[in-house]
């Protein structure tokens, strides 16, 4: 099809047997597993090293951690719930990397995605529940994707650094938010916690059957499947690949690089602003202070860890998701701050921004080494 870019891969090498091709291909991708890996260990090892300057055991802190993230299952559904925002909070990261910018603003789009999901949930009050949280969920996706979609812009036709843009403008939102909330949009019977009027009982987002885990799990699984796909199996993801690799040999290429950022940011706004829908809609019940929780700034590190690659995001939101539901456990049982676990977030992403300058400098990882024998 035309739409779709065909790469051969690891089963088609070892089905007609051809080791030597298998085993390039498997040493490839080994980097980008290992070197995050290693980088993991290490951040935590200076973590390690921290909590024990502060008079506390490493040991029991990781053992804590471990049952307050994952040692029962309702700890593990606990991580799963914090796990959902940051899945959606990562691709906003993942997305725009693809084509070599480093967007952070995520934070923003979460904040106004929740505000504009509370501001629509209010007004159709009275409507069928179905249309009401879908009109809900397409609110929060436009002002996610307008807000992050106009990073893309200054960054394409004014050559405003998205870097910088998109944490300015995360500043903004969150000003903004906070003025919405407590103005224009204030539900009067909200005295010590300014927020808007509550959404009915019909417009919440109710849990996964058997699970204490909210929809919005499933949601954010299922757009890093199709992020994922696009990136890998359509002819715009390949454009995006082909920009972030130069951006001038795409333009030479006839490739339209203007509308690939504007698009990706705006797609990639749209997903934290989808994570600010869900956590009004499944978490908070309205919109409030609660919005700005760190997400968008934790999903910098999901990303980063995940190597922007969509489906490791999965995995890694749920590690990280495990990590700070064990704040609060490990407050109580090692008289520990609660922030304690962002510092431990903080370590890591050093050390994985350190590990960068390490790709492409093992001969183990690279096949082209081999042939030449150096």
């Amino acid at each position: 099809m035309a739409d779709t870019v065909s790469t051969a891969g690891a089963p088609a090498l070892f089905g007609a047997r051809n080791y030597p091709a298998a085993i390039e291909w498997t040493a490839r991708r080994a980097e980008a597993f290992v070197i995050p890996l290693a980088a993991l260990i290490v951040g935590m090892a200076l973590f390690s090293v921290f909590i024990a300057l502060v008079g506390k055991s490493p040991v029991q802190l990781y053992e804590t951690m471990w049952r307050g993230g994952f040692g029962s299952w309702f700890s593990i559904q606990n991580s799963l719930s914090r796990a959902a925002p940051l899945l959606l909070a990562a691709l906003c990261v993942a997305l725009p990397a693809r084509l070599g910018l480093v967007v952070i603003g995520g934070e923003g789009a979460i904040v106004l995605g929740g505000v504009a999901a509370a501001a629509i949930g209010v007004a159709a009050n009275g409507a069928p529940a179905f249309l009401v949280i879908l009109l809900m969920g397409v609110a929060g996706v436009v002002a996610g994707g307008i807000w992050i979609g106009a990073v893309g812009a200054l960054r394409h036709y004014r050559a405003v650094d998205e870097t910088i843009s998109s944490l300015l403008m995360a500043y903004i939102a969150i000003a903004l938010m906070n003025h919405l909330v407590e103005g224009p949009l204030r539900d009067p019977a909200s005295l010590n916690k300014p927020s808007t009027e509550p959404l009915a009982d019909a417009y919440r987002i109710g849990n996964i059957p058997g699970m204490d885990v909210h929809w919005g799990l499933v949601v954010g699984i299922l757009a890093c499947v199709l992020s994922w796909l696009l990136i890998e199996k359509t002819r715009w993801g390949f454009a995006a690949r082909i920009a972030g690799g130069n951006v001038r040999a795409a333009q030479v290429q006839g490739l339209a690089v203007g509308p690939l950022i504007v698009g990706f940011t705006g797609l990639a706004g749209g997903c934290a602003g989808l994570a600010g829908m869900l956590e009004v809609g499944a978490v908070q019940g309205s919109a409030n202070a609660s919005l700005a929780a760190g997400y968008g700034y934790t999903g910098i590190l999901v990303a980063f860890l995940a190597r922007h690659n969509p489906l490791a995001i999965i995995p890694v939101a749920f590690l990280l998701g495990g990590i700070g539901a064990s704040g609060g456990l490990i407050q109580r049982r090692m008289d520990l701050p609660d922030a304690t676990v962002l510092v431990l977030q903080g370590m890591l992403f050093v050390v994985i921004l350190f590990s960068e300058t390490f790709y492409g400098r093992f001969k183990v990882f690279n096949p082209d080494l081999w042939k030449r024998g150096s």
